[in-house]
């Protein structure tokens, strides 16, 4: 199993430790890859010759850049019922694709929309309708270019009270009909609602990349705080998981993605313990 760990385990939000430093780290704990995200760890205009530099440090240092992730989507997204934002959303889609390929990476994580962002109340209220409707325009739109340079779109299933069920999440996929347009899988995101090994055993191939996290249920749901800062802790199965896993998508790359909304307000920081002990606990569980 290709063991990686997401930049924002290390370095936070805010932080500017930037690619090399967590390449060195990552390589200090003996895992296989790095989850750069776009728009902190690195800028969504990285130059072509910045790319290069970062994938020689990478492979030197013998650490794998399989995905990529951004919190972009959140403030612009792809299915915004405002034209001029999809407009936006859309064109930096092409420049993280493209970014993808210059670093060659295999898989960038997508949000492709959100009927509310319930951390952010100055997003609006979207119809689950017209978010379906506008974010699969905006994906046929940047779905050439990823099968043109070789990059997949993976769409996470995220708390955006969309695509909430694998079954929703199979239909949204299939309409494509493209093997560059998948699913980024998140184990913790489901625990709500759901069981990963069910989403596993359904969407099969279709998942290009999974997200490794935990969540405790509380009264039969939960909140943010529900994801902790122990990747042993929570409600997964991690023996059933890894048996779906092998089942399926034996080939698929699991990162790490420990954010700790335990500890609101400092989850902006870095937390080297914190990133130390999910590491250590990555390699033990899987």
């Amino acid at each position: 199993m290709y063991k990686a760990i997401n930049y924002w385990v290390l370095g936070g939000f805010d932080d500017k430790k930037g690619p090399y430093g967590a390449i060195d780290e990552v390589a200090g704990w003996g895992l296989d890859g790095l989850e750069m995200t776009v728009g902190d760890c690195i800028p969504f205009d990285l130059s072509a010759a910045e790319c290069v530099k970062i994938k020689d440090a990478a492979r030197r240092a013998h650490v794998g850049l399989r995905t990529l992730a951004t919190g972009f989507y959140w403030g612009c997204s792809l299915g915004s019922p405002d034209e001029a934002e999809r407009a936006q959303a859309v064109a930096t889609t092409k420049q993280y694709i493209a970014l993808a390929a210059n670093l060659g990476v295999e898989t960038v994580l997508v949000v492709p929309g959100a009927v509310d962002v319930a951390w952010d109340p100055s997003r609006p209220v979207v119809p689950y309708p017209q978010v379906w409707e506008y974010s699969t325009q905006s994906l046929r739109a940047v779905l050439p270019l990823a099968e043109d340079v070789g990059v997949n779109l993976a769409i996470e299933n995220v708390w955006n009270k969309f695509l909430t069920m694998p079954m929703e999440m199979k239909v949204y996929v299939d309409q494509f009909q493209s093997d560059r347009l998948g699913v980024y899988f998140d184990t913790a995101n489901c625990l709500i609602n759901g069981y990963p090994h069910h989403w596993i055993d359904l969407l099969g191939k279709r998942i290009k990349a999974v997200h490794l996290k935990n969540f405790e249920r509380q009264d039969s749901g939960g909140v943010l705080h529900g994801f902790g800062d122990d990747l042993g802790r929570g409600d997964l199965d991690f023996a059933a998981f890894k048996e779906a896993w092998a089942r399926h998508i034996p080939d698929t790359p699991v990162t790490a993605e420990m954010i700790p909304f335990c500890r609101l307000p400092d989850m902006t920081l870095p937390d080297p313990e914190l990133a130390a002990d999910t590491a250590r606990k990555l390699r033990e569980l899987v």
